[in-house]
């Protein structure tokens, strides 16, 4: 039976990354909401490339698709 790790990321590191960059400390689970934000930001990211593919006609998504929509999905997430 393989062993499978539940965790998705260690809390002590993204807490210790963001303190590092923002010089101010963190509430309790501010590293969960940051996590989620990263994770609803992929899925977007992936999605738009997955329609910028299919209106060019191809199955496969490309770095050149990713970096199509990339400018409207970080503008999307940074209002």
């Amino acid at each position: 039976m393989p062993i499978v790790n539940t965790k998705l990321y260690p809390r002590s590191v993204v807490k210790r990354i963001v303190k590092a960059h923002t010089k101010c400390n963190t509430s309790k689970n501010v590293d969960v909401l940051l996590y989620l934000d990263y994770v609803l930001f992929l899925q977007k990211l992936v999605n738009e490339a997955g329609i910028e593919a299919k209106q060019a006609r191809e199955k496969t998504i490309t770095a050149r698709h990713i970096r199509k929509v990339q400018t409207h999905v970080l503008q999307e997430f940074n209002a």
